[in-house]
């Protein structure tokens, strides 16, 4: 097993990470910004006033990508086994 390897499978596996979180990630962050900029306009001073809506988007979130997130850790899965393949030789 060769430095490079190491460092091409570390590489792909934090550029998976990313990428399967990113939707997720992003609706929360959307919709927590959105959250604040009414309780900035409307003075109302909840801290907990943003979870139901986070936790409700990052769900329809997960909904929607669910099926592109399956399909991009298969063919990852299938990519760590064609690793492990060559690190054998």
């Amino acid at each position: 097993m060769t430095p490079e390897l190491v460092v091409q499978l570390a590489r792909r596996t934090f550029e998976a990470t990313l990428l399967l979180a990113a939707p997720l990630l992003l609706a929360s962050l959307v919709i927590g910004l959105i959250i604040s900029v009414f309780q900035a306009v409307t003075s109302i001073n909840e801290a907990t006033l943003a979870f139901a809506p986070k936790i409700v988007a990052v769900m329809v979130a997960m909904i929607i990508f669910f099926p592109w997130m399956m399909s991009y850790m298969g063919d990852f899965t299938r990519e760590v086994y064609s690793f492990i393949a060559i690190m054998r030789r």
